[in-house]
């Protein structure tokens, strides 16, 4: 199918005993396609075409720019057979997809993977050691663990809460509920201490795997962050605190765009827009040459 200045063709791929299948975005036209091809993982439990359609925008917006891109239906989502994985078995998906994409586009001589919430997560732990892999895009990685939630929360939730007008109406006309209130003001509390006390000593499993794989990579990083969002500020507070963490956000590898009113899937269009903008100028920062002859596909 054709959008615009923009080429799309159906792949399917075989993931372990599964048919998994995705959506190649090649330019169209004049465009001189780059070798820098780009791989959307899709994070939580949704399809290929994302909320509010921002993966079918991001694919086509990259393609425009150049930059083929694949978005795909991991195993048990959308179109893809199989029983559905959790972001900590999604291994076998990312190295299935990179295979299709290079498939897919031969002339390609680096990939980067991009991905939101716990696909950003899925790609710094099985995406860094794969030497085709020379970018990460991660969107609002995702770190949740109770103690980093409950720190999160005193943090940023109950600061600004005393700010809001309706926290102020529900003291005045007494309809704030002073126990239940507490108790999880004190709860919160709790697993804050827990945190920094865990973050200074080790970190659970999938963390730990995000900081070694995101250690170890040669290549670069796009972080983006929603300023509106409990995710981003989690992910931020857990690396903060955490040894193995130390000093791998602030990397010269690791570019950060910060999105101060942003939400956590970027529900704005003008949102997505910078987003996508950004994205494109990341990848021209990469570096890159560009194929000799424009790509032409018929479908």
């Amino acid at each position: 199918m054709s959008a615009g200045t923009v080429i799309e063709e159906v792949v399917d791929f075989d993931c372990a005993q599964a048919r998994l299948w995705g959506i190649v975005s090649r330019p169209a036209g004049d465009v001189i396609a780059s070798t820098t091809v780009v791989l959307i993982v899709v994070g939580g439990p949704q399809y290929r075409v994302g909320s509010h359609r921002q993966f079918v925008s991001l694919a086509r917006t990259l393609a425009a720019a150049g930059f083929p891109t694949m978005r795909f239906d991991a195993t048990g989502m959308g179109d893809s057979e199989g029983d559905k994985r959790g972001f900590e078995d999604l291994q076998p998906d990312i190295a299935a997809a990179l295979d299709a994409l290079s498939r897919a586009c031969p002339g390609s001589q680096r990939m980067v993977v991009w991905g939101l919430c716990d696909a950003a997560s899925a790609a710094m732990m099985f995406a860094t050691n794969d030497p085709r892999v020379a970018g990460i895009v991660a969107a609002n990685p995702w770190a949740r663990s109770d103690a980093s939630l409950a720190a999160a929360q005193v943090k940023y939730y109950y600061a600004a809460r005393v700010l809001q007008r309706d926290f102020w109406s529900k003291l005045l006309h007494g309809e704030l509920q002073w126990g239940a209130s507490l108790r999880s003001l004190a709860t919160n509390l709790k697993g804050a201490r827990s945190h920094r006390r865990d973050g200074a000593t080790h970190d659970r499993s999938f963390h730990a795997t995000m900081a070694r794989g995101l250690a170890a990579f040669r290549g670069r990083v796009l972080l983006i962050l929603s300023g509106n969002d409990l995710t981003a500020k989690e992910f931020v507070e857990h690396a903060n605190s955490s040894h193995a963490w130390s000093g791998l956000l602030s990397d010269p590898k690791v570019s950060r765009l910060e999105l101060p009113q942003a939400d956590h899937t970027f529900s704005r269009q003008s949102w997505r827009e910078e987003i996508e903008k950004q994205t494109v100028a990341w990848l021209n920062s990469l570096g890159d040459s560009r194929c000799a002859v424009a790509t032409n596909a018929t479908h």
